[in-house]
């Protein structure tokens, strides 16, 4: 293996690493959270938290505290679910691939929905989310945070070197 190559990443990984760039698209500064709905190694939809489409953004105008809940947001999960319902995708069987542990009312939608694994590398606080996905049997995976950096090397890339010849 040549220097500038690194181990290719696990599934898991991977799909996880996918989770930490949809949560840059977060519009709330509480928390930049993402989702990527996984089956067959083919994402299903993505999610992020953010405003109702439409709707003025956190960022711009400040979070809508509720007993201490931004409510003017749709978490990731949600956001992910919504999507796959929208067009008409099914997530029976399914993995949810998150940076965090989802709160109790997105752990409900997750187990509704027929997310049978999740995978994370976060805790989230004050969340009932491990009581509901034992009795439904979802398996919780927890992984280290993959690492931030992308392995990408264009000079090193194969067609770059067939055009040097």
């Amino acid at each position: 293996m040549s220097s500038y190559q690194k181990k290719r990443p696990s599934w898991d990984e991977y799909f996880l690493k996918v989770a930490m760039l949809v949560s840059e698209r977060a519009t709330c500064p509480r928390m930049h959270c993402g989702c990527v709905i996984v089956k067959d190694k083919q994402i299903l939809s993505t999610g992020y938290n953010g405003s109702i489409p439409g709707d003025e953004h956190c960022e711009d105008v400040g979070c809508m505290i509720v007993d201490n809940h931004c409510v003017r947001t749709i978490h990731a999960e949600m956001n992910a679910l919504l999507q796959c319902a929208l067009h008409g995708v099914s997530t029976q069987g399914a993995t949810a691939y998150i940076t965090n542990m989802p709160c109790t009312n997105c752990a409900k939608a997750l187990i509704a929905a027929g997310i049978k694994e999740i995978v994370i590398f976060s805790d989230y606080h004050d969340t009932l989310a491990e009581e509901f996905f034992a009795r439904a049997k979802v398996n919780i995976k927890r992984l280290p945070m993959p690492d931030k950096e992308i392995n990408y090397d264009l000079e090193n890339y194969s067609s770059a070197k067939k055009s040097n010849k």
